[in-house]
Parts: C-alpha cells; sequence; structure tokens
C-alpha cells in the first residue's frame, strides 16, 4: 500500500464490538466480539456494523480480531477455533468492504496479546509466538495491520518486526495514561525514537479519552510522523484491565464493559466533531473512534475531510 497513506486526513471507523453488544450480539465468558465470530448467526450482524461505519464515511475498517487473541479463546475453551475465528473475522470484513463498492483499506486488528490496558511482561519469546500465530492468519486479507491498544514499547518492537516479516506496514496504537505516559511507564517520544522504523505508516493513541488525546497531542505532534486517536467514550478516564471487570465463566453470558466503565452521553456526534477539529490544529490527520463510538459521531467527523 502507499506508505504516505496517512500523511493526509483519513477517517477511521468506530467502536465494533461495543456496537456489536448494542446491536443484539449474546456474548459469552470473556469471549465478548469474538462471539461473533464463533456464532454464525450473528455473522452477517459483523458484516451489517462494518457497513455502518463505511456508509458513515470511514475509509479504514478494522478486522474484527482484538478478542480473538489466542489467550481469550484458552480462557473459553475453545482454543481449537483460533484459526477459524480469526479468519472469518477477515472474510467479513471483505464482504463487508465487496458489499460497499467503496475503495476502502482493511486493517488487521492485532491486540495486546494478553490483557488490554497493562504491560505485557512475559519472556519477549513468548510474546513474538503470539503476535505471530496471529498475524500469519490476519496478513493474507489485509492492507496494513494496526497495533491495536499496546502498551508498552517492547510489545510494539516485537509486534511491528513480526508485520515486517510477513511484508506488511503497521499503524502503531498506543494506550495512554492520564500522565501522557504507556503503562509501561514509557514516554510517547522515547518509543518514536526508539522503535520507529520505515514501516511505520503512523502512531495514534488508541481506545485513550478524548482528554488525554488532548492531552498528549503537543507531544506527539513534534515526532515528525503522521498522527491521530481513536478513542473511547468510557466514563473512566484509565479502564483497568479486563480481567478485573469480567469474571464470567465458559458458556456464561459475559459482562458488557460499559456496565463496569460506563459510557458517556455528553460527547454527541456534534460535540465529537469539534473535538476533532480541534486535534487537527493540532497537526493530528488520522481521525476516529474506539469503545462507544458509533457510526453517527463517524460520519460528523467525516466531514473534516
Amino acid at each position: 500500500m502507499d506508505k504516505d497513506f496517512f500523511k493526509q486526513t483519513r477517517i477511521l471507523d468506530g467502536g465494533m464490538g461495543q456496537e456489536l453488544l448494542a446491536k443484539g450480539l449474546i456474548s459469552k465468558g470473556t469471549l465478548w466480539s469474538a462471539s461473533a465470530l464463533l456464532d454464525k448467526q450473528f455473522h452477517q450482524l459483523v458484516v451489517d456494523v462494518h457497513l455502518s461505519f463505511i456508509d458513515a464515511g470511514a475509509e479504514v475498517i478494522l478486522t474484527n480480531t482484538f478478542s480473538a487473541r489466542k489467550i481469550r479463546l484458552i480462557q473459553n475453551n475453545v482454543e481449537e477455533k483460533f484459526n477459524y475465528v480469526n479468519e472469518q473475522a477477515c472474510l467479513l470484513a471483505i464482504k463487508a468492504k465487496e458489499l460497499s463498492k467503496k475503495n476502502i483499506l482493511i486493517a488487521g486488528s492485532l491486540p495486546s496479546q494478553t490483557d488490554t490496558y497493562i504491560e505485557d511482561n512475559r519472556e519477549s519469546k513468548l510474546i513474538k509466538k503470539d503476535f505471530y500465530d496471529q498475524a500469519k492468519i490476519i496478513s493474507p486479507y489485509i492492507d496494513f495491520f494496526y497495533l491495536d491498544v499496546i502498551s508498552s514499547g517492547k510489545e510494539i518492537d516485537i509486534a511491528s518486526n513480526v508485520a515486517a516479516k510477513l511484508n506488511k506496514p503497521v499503524l502503531v496504537g498506543i494506550h495512554l495514561k492520564k500522565n501522557n505516559l504507556l503503562p509501561s511507564g514509557e514516554t510517547i517520544t522515547s518509543i518514536v525514537k526508539k522503535y520507529k522504523d520505515n514501516n511505520w505508516l503512523g502512531i495514534i493513541s488508541a481506545c485513550v479519552s478524548p482528554e488525554i488525546v488532548e492531552n498528549s497531542a503537543a507531544e506527539i505532534s513534534k515526532l515528525n510522523i503522521p498522527f491521530g486517536f481513536k478513542v473511547n467514550l468510557w466514563k473512566v478516564d484509565e479502564p483497568t484491565p479486563v480481567q478485573t471487570f469480567n469474571t464470567a465463566k465458559p458458556n456464561e453470558i459475559g459482562t458488557n464493559p460499559n456496565i463496569a466503565l460506563g459510557k458517556r452521553e455528553d460527547i454527541s456526534g456534534k460535540i465529537f466533531y469539534e473535538f476533532s477539529k480541534k486535534i487537527m490544529t493540532r497537526g493530528a490527520n488520522i481521525l476516529g473512534g474506539c469503545c462507544e463510538t458509533k457510526p453517527e459521531h463517524i460520519k460528523e467527523i467525516s466531514n473534516l475531510k
């Protein structure tokens, strides 16, 4: 793909998982959005949600693979479905693209391979294996990888190298806390200086509040790399790791994350537009949403193209 793709204003999609739950997905255990891949009755719903974001103006959609990481399948006793769910997520994204008849890009969501919002402290070889096992399934179907809510430089480096070996560029999605540091304690600047290479398409603040995006924009704007955000609309500024608020066992109905984290009702599409416009004045040009960000939010910011 064009390595300069993100050097102009681009619109990403919104929060797939929460939109699936809002539209009727029944999640089991800690599988959440991956439940829609295991159960064929929800496959069309995945396509429809992709289409809703494309119709709203998204130029890039993410594969529904965030919860298809191996650890989630192991937790829920369906590890043997690992290849199946990751491949299905890609095929459903492709189906949505074909139905839309629009020239959008498909990004492979490659998430942290253990919990979300915290650093993976395992040995590098274990992290590498998990990233590679998921990435190699996704790679044939996508234009680039989106490193989805990554919490440490080590993980970013490993995942970037895995993507490079599969001949795919990456958009790096880093998670930040209110102090503008990654959960690992590293600064955004140190991450970019240490790990950035020619395979990076850009860097975005991933699954963070609008306030964190605004507070971190000044630092990121100095790094000479296309940047932006995928904002969440949780009420909680600093989400806790998934396992602390979802204790459902396999085959039990899983708790919607918004029960524990809440969802903001104060950010309408119009307000999201004004927020995005403000961050653009600071140099951001990659605009999108994460958890609880809906098609109406994406439709509004698509007017900033």
